[in-house]
């Protein structure tokens, strides 16, 4: 019997490999469903086309796409997806370069562009548009070159970029010594009560979903994680709030401000494309409804950004516009609660 461990691969072929145990409380679910919610921007088709080649296992058995998954089940797939010098290939893609120097960028990453090369994007990333724009990016020990964070793909917003290996090292280690400054701007749902307050809670993964992260309060799993936020405004069902991070874990914005009952406006992954809040009569559902066509997003972009420059030691502040999308949003919610009072 063939499993991914001892199975042979030709020279021009690369597999991507994932393994998923199914938790105790796991429901009978078919296969392609489970992965689904376990492998990020992976489609059911592809899911689909790797059970059809072979490349499914349940408990180191090839099985169909419509096997259903129970309780304790380890279920591994492989993908075929180009090689990694496929991945870094320089695109001819336009970014909004706020500043740069001969050691580092700042740029504006627009909402629905991938920051690097994975499954499901191969390009069309902002690496891919970088290598272009800068011939010879460093590269860092999880080889996303010139990468010192990242925002997710439909967050927009301000991203610094290492141009020098120096530059790298000195940016990297701001970010894990918590002193470079970022704050984001969210749509919420929910009235928050207190004007201010702070998040703490440490951030892993979701044991029942791999593709969402969870609190786990006791801090017996996961990473420190806190988050600062105060209102801006108050409209009515959402608040529009500010987020300063002192830490950068992954969703960590929207997997705290849904920690405390407020979940991003439109954050599909962890049910903000719901009424979570208001009524349910037609008119309101309908209001929401076109709010969502407006936004088809978590409403998240990160405005400011803070460091000290590597080479002049000193402090560099940027801040972005908050991007139309979002502004037609917070305007339509502004003008519903005005007006439904």
């Amino acid at each position: 019997m063939q499993t991914p461990e001892n199975q042979e691969l030709n020279d021009d072929e690369l597999f991507e490999h994932h393994r998923v145990i199914a938790s105790k409380g796991q429901e009978p679910l078919r296969v392609d469903k489970f992965l689904m919610n376990f492998i990020e921007y992976a489609t059911r088709n592809k899911i689909q086309q790797s059970a059809k080649s072979g490349h499914i296992w349940v408990n180191g058995v090839i099985v169909k796409q419509n096997y259903k998954v129970k309780p304790g089940d380890e279920v591994k797939v492989l993908f075929e997806h180009p090689p990694h010098e496929f991945l870094l290939v320089p695109e001819d893609i336009p970014i909004d370069v706020v500043y740069e120097d001969d050691v580092l960028l700042v740029v504006n990453k627009p909402a629905g562009m991938v920051v690097h090369p994975g499954h499901g994007n191969y390009s069309g990333t902002l690496i891919n548009a970088l290598l272009y724009h800068v011939k010879d990016l460093p590269n860092n020990s999880s080889e996303r070159p010139g990468l010192v964070h990242r925002i997710d793909k439909d967050t927009s917003g301000l991203l610094v970029v290492a141009k020098t290996e120096a530059a790298m090292t000195h940016l990297s280690k701001q970010f894990f010594d918590k002193t470079s400054e970022r704050e984001y701007v969210a749509l919420v749902w929910g009235n928050v009560q207190d004007d201010e307050g702070t998040v703490e809670g440490n951030i892993a993964r979701n044991p029942k979903n791999r593709l969402q992260m969870q609190v786990f309060p006791d801090g017996d799993d996961g990473k420190e994680a806190v988050t600062h936020y105060s209102v801006i405004e108050r409209l009515g069902y959402v608040t529009m709030v500010s987020c300063k991070l002192e830490t950068g874990r992954t969703h960590q914005i929207r997997v705290h401000m849904k920690y405390i009952g407020h979940t991003l406006f439109n954050d599909e992954r962890y049910g903000g494309d719901k009424i979570l809040k208001g009524t349910t009569f037609t008119k309101y559902k309908q209001f929401v409804d076109n709010a969502f066509k407006i936004l088809p997003r978590q409403a998240l972009h990160a405005k400011t950004l803070g460091f000290v420059h590597p080479v002049t030691g000193e402090m560099m502040r940027f801040d972005s516009e908050i991007p139309q999308d979002m502004v037609e949003c917070i305007e339509k919610w502004r003008h519903y609660s005005q007006h439904s009072k």
